[in-house]
């Protein structure tokens, strides 16, 4: 094919690519096929022949939201762990190698144990333990193969091996050439079947690193972490997921292990498969390689709900940084109509530079940044919409906040007209394509929906429902939930010098 005009030329190929897009987002729900497995387990699975590729995703309704009070962290501890191998993966010969890993468990029991006793614990002992567990754990070296999970998918043209841990669940991912599913399926179901937690007390350093360096000495992490701890003070959705430092230092492999067995059981998971597959091969590979892992007990569901709040709540985070703000609503989660709506008040507020928050705060230099969410920290429960940013000095937090203000009651007293409601519409119909137009973006689409809206249709669902929006549902919910008394406000502010007065009254 010629064409005599180079721009009517890309025009013609973006036509070409975009219109299978478009019907495919149409006929999403007849093309989406669902079995489960006597064991509990939920397969969805999308035939796409476009390339000999597949992406296969497992997710798991394990997230922070569901640790106990003594495991916090753990969740995403156990992410960590499980790319450490298994009885046949990551080690040079596993019957030796778990002699010493008892070893290094007793006497990480003992360290743990022996710290926990706080301003009573004997100095001594304790340096004595950690000489022991230093000796066991080069020991332990010896058995070790690092890395071998990603080094073989690696070899076998792999892409995307990783994983997540969120406060409603933990997913793992993957895509990889089809012809080398069965590969996948042996080493996934593999890990669930015998999983080593090896080299624990060593990756939990490194969490605890991972924490000073994403959360303690960051002040956007630091002040999301007081923030929402400040929103909620009932559900564990104020909860950090990677965990306060104290509970990290007191986690151990019995934990994590109770938290795999209970949380990972196939009944409270589901696969996802998008790619060049034939299904009922796919259906009879899974029986085979996970058919036989047995269903658990359901773990109990959250059943705290937090209280009506009664008043502004507000909380000053001080860093030396420069200063932001984080300001929060309390909100429904999916399917009340009303998260529907405020999916679209956050487009119309931050989406693209002729949104309202970028004209009235970049544009005009009174902030660096702005950004809506909506759904935050989680949304398999109750959460928040959220409103954050950083003012250009030399104006404040106090002058953003106004700016927002302003802009959040304009919502409740002025309809958004035609025109900026067929912008936004046309925007969530693209963002909608763009992410459906890869099998690892329809997956996690799927996967996602399913875990935290209890079905993948709500995909579907989500962009009928915006369409059916007007202009008075948006009225109507910026008044129900932009109001003083639903908010929460964090900001960041310059730690200040102490005085000479305040040095020596210490």
């Amino acid at each position: 094919m010629s064409c005599g005009h180079k721009l009517r030329c890309r025009w013609f190929v973006a036509l070409l690519l975009v219109i299978p897009m478009i019907a495919a987002a149409q006929n999403i729900e007849d093309r989406v096929i669902e079995h489960t497995f006597d064991n509990g387990l939920k397969l969805l699975m999308m035939v796409r022949h476009t390339s000999p590729t597949v992406a296969p995703y497992i997710i798991f309704k394990a997230g922070s939201v569901d640790e106990a009070n003594d495991s916090r962290g753990i969740a995403h501890m156990l992410e960590h762990m499980l790319f450490k191998g298994t009885k046949t993966v990551g080690t040079k010969d596993y019957e030796a190698e778990k002699v010493v890993l008892d070893a290094i468990d007793l006497i990480g029991d003992q360290l743990d144990a022996e710290k926990a006793k706080g301003k009573r614990a004997n100095m001594d002992k304790i340096a004595e333990l950690e000489a022991k567990l230093k000796e066991k754990q080069e020991e332990h070296k010896q058995w070790i193969v690092q890395g071998e999970y990603a080094e073989i998918y690696t070899r076998h043209g792999s892409t995307g091996f990783n994983a997540g841990t969120s406060r409603d669940w933990t997913i793992y991912t993957v895509e990889l050439p089809s012809n080398k599913l069965e590969l996948w399926a042996m080493l996934e179901s593999d890990r669930l079947k015998n999983a080593v937690l090896r080299e624990f007390y060593v990756e939990r350093e490194a969490v605890m690193e991972e924490r000073r360096m994403g959360v303690d000495t960051n002040p956007g992490g630091k002040l999301r972490e007081e923030f929402h701890a400040a929103a909620f003070r009932a559900h564990p959705y104020g909860m950090p997921i990677i965990g306060w430092p104290s509970d990290i230092s007191m986690l151990n492999r019995r934990k994590a292990e109770e938290f795999l067995r209970l949380y990972y059981a196939p009944n409270n998971s589901i696969m996802v498969i998008v790619g060049d597959i034939n299904p009922p091969e796919v259906i009879a590979l899974i029986e085979r390689y996970f058919g036989d892992i047995p269903s658990q007990p359901l773990p109990p569901a959250v059943t705290t709900v937090e209280p009506k709040q009664d008043g502004e709540r507000r909380i000053e985070v001080e860093f030396d940084a420069e200063p932001q703000v984080m300001i929060g609503y309390h909100k429904p989660t999916a399917p009340h109509f009303d998260d529907y709506v405020l999916d679209i008040i956050s487009a119309v507020l931050s989406q693209g530079r002729t949104s309202r928050l970028y004209k009235k705060l970049i544009e005009t230099g009174l902030a660096v940044s702005m950004d809506t969410t909506n759904g935050t920290p989680g949304a398999r429960y109750n959460n928040l919409f959220v409103i954050n940013g950083a003012p250009l000095a030399p104006n404040t937090t106090a002058d953003f906040e106004g700016a927002v203000y302003e802009e959040l009651e304009k919502l409740k007293i002025e309809p958004v007209s035609e025109k900026e409601f067929k912008r936004i519409l046309k925007q969530v119909d693209a963002r909608f394509i763009r992410d459906l137009s890869s099998n690892s973006g329809l997956a996690w689409q799927l996967a996602s929906f399913e875990a935290f809206a209890g079905t993948w249709r709500y995909l579907v669902e989500w962009r009928e429902t915006v369409h059916k929006i007007t202009p008075e549902d948006i009225m109507r919910v910026a008044k129900t939930y932009f109001t003083k008394s639903n908010r929460t406000v964090a900001t960041l502010v310059k730690k200040q010098a102490k005085s000479n007065e305040e040095e020596e009254g210490e």
